[in-house]
């Protein structure tokens, strides 16, 4: 099966992200979409596997086959427990809505380490950028600075919000390289420590709840299984014309 099929005809919940997802689009901003295909199972019984992500078949677009999101949502990938809370969805299936349904089980405090790790760096690269050309990347100044708002919040509420409501004029003042870069290094520095000081206190759970997750996909694969080993309305067919001596009997 070819990597577009998996897409085209497997998909239980497709999203756009990025800048339209945040709130920060502009006349400009392209139409990142992102999305989930679950491979039939019996595409694991064979020796070459199915793959575990898909690019395109469209322009700006990212798939994942639903165990390995899984996985990346267990560890808190920032990317991928965006992608779940993304308020512009372009599909969901049945699997999809339960996918959806299971969002507070990928949260935990290990966001912190992960949303963390990230930022730092992405903030790496802006310094250089700095050193280099004068000037950072106002664009993703302005999308690291949104990161680590939004992490701050989650780890203060225990609720992921991706847009970014009335902020989003500063920001794009920031993409317009408005605001000088020591002032947005220090809104940085104290979104860093904002929220580090909510990780202490945070509501959510040191870990996910791998259980429940584990279960659902359980549960996924064997419906699939199940579904694959159906028998094929002409097979049966067939196989009574043999066993009554029909077709060819001598």
């Amino acid at each position: 099966m070819e990597p577009e099929t998996l897409v085209r005809d497997h998909t239980v919940y497709a999203c756009v992200m990025g800048s339209r997802a945040f709130g920060l689009a502009t006349e400009d901003s392209d139409t990142d979409r992102r999305g989930v295909f679950l491979a039939p199972a019996e595409l694991f019984w064979r020796f070459e596997k199915p793959p575990t992500h898909v690019e395109g078949p469209a322009r700006e677009q990212f798939s994942w086959e639903l165990e390995r999101f899984c996985e990346l949502a267990l560890r808190a990938n920032p990317n991928i427990l965006e992608c779940l809370h993304s308020p512009l969805v372009e599909s969901v299936d049945d699997t999809g809505r339960e996918l959806l349904a299971l969002r507070d089980a990928f949260l935990s405090r290990r966001a912190y380490g992960t949303f963390t790790r990230y930022a730092h760096g992405q903030h790496r690269k802006l310094d250089a950028d700095v050193r280099t050309h004068g000037a950072p990347r106002w664009k993703h100044a302005m999308h690291l600075l949104r990161l680590l708002m939004s992490a701050r919040d989650l780890l203060r509420t225990g609720t992921l919000t991706i847009g970014v409501g009335d902020r989003r004029e500063s920001l794009l003042a920031v993409k317009r390289g408005e605001v000088p870069w020591p002032e947005v290094a220090s809104r940085m520095a104290r979104l860093a420590e904002e929220g580090e000081e909510a990780a202490r206190h945070s509501p959510l759970p040191e870990e996910p709840d791998r259980r429940r997750v584990e279960d659902f996909l359980v549960r996924t694969r064997r419906a699939s299984a199940l579904r694959a080993v159906q028998p094929d309305p002409y097979d049966e067919a067939v196989q009574g014309v043999v066993r009554g001596g029909g077709v060819g009997q001598r």
